[in-house]
């Protein structure tokens, strides 16, 4: 079951005072601390990855399609530049390594075709794995934040799939990193 906002309703026109709501209603009041709502605007932007990706996914966008697709979003979805470029960044990174991502994600699960696998938990998980392979952020957290959106997007199933796919990649990704400086001698 995929949450409202997903795969997009249009383009429609926002007004200015979106933003500044949208912020307050996401918040518990006016004492967030600044780190809780770096988090929570990575959160969101992670979120927002995945809506965007599931529009170019589902609706087979591209081109110019693409590019009015995320202007409709953002106008439907308003947020700072830090999400923005937060979400920008994941969705360029994800797409420019999808060759790589696919491969770990498939050595990762025993007898699943990614085209086998729901779409969104597909797209959850070939975002988290650019996230483990950038290293931007600890692994616990990409894995914690990929779960969380497999809880809002995804079936019952999807967050414990999500959580063992993400794990075996993890530690691949390590025992690779451990073992490449011996590869090089």
């Amino acid at each position: 079951s995929v949450k409202q906002g997903v795969g997009g309703r249009g383009c429609r026109s926002s007004d200015d005072t979106a933003l500044s709501t949208v912020a307050f209603e996401r918040s518990e009041g006016w004492r967030v601390s600044t780190l809780r709502s770096g988090r929570e605007s990575r959160h969101f932007g992670r979120e927002a990855a995945l809506q965007l990706f599931y529009q170019r996914e589902i609706g087979g966008l591209s081109g110019s399609s693409v590019d009015e697709a995320e202007r409709c979003y953002w106008l439907e979805h308003p947020a700072g530049e830090n999400r923005k470029r937060f979400a920008g960044d994941l969705l360029k990174g994800t797409f420019g390594a999808l060759d790589r991502i696919d491969a770990l994600i498939e050595a990762a699960t025993d007898n699943w075709r990614l085209s086998r696998m729901a779409v969104v938990d597909r797209i959850v998980l070939r975002v988290a794995v650019y996230e483990l392979l950038a290293a931007e952020a600890p692994a616990a957290v990409v894995i914690n934040e990929a779960v969380e959106l497999a809880k809002t997007f995804g079936d019952e199933q999807s967050p414990r799939f999500i959580n063992g796919v993400l794990d075996a990649v993890k530690r691949r990704l390590e025992l690779a990193k451990r073992e490449w400086p011996k590869d090089t001698e």
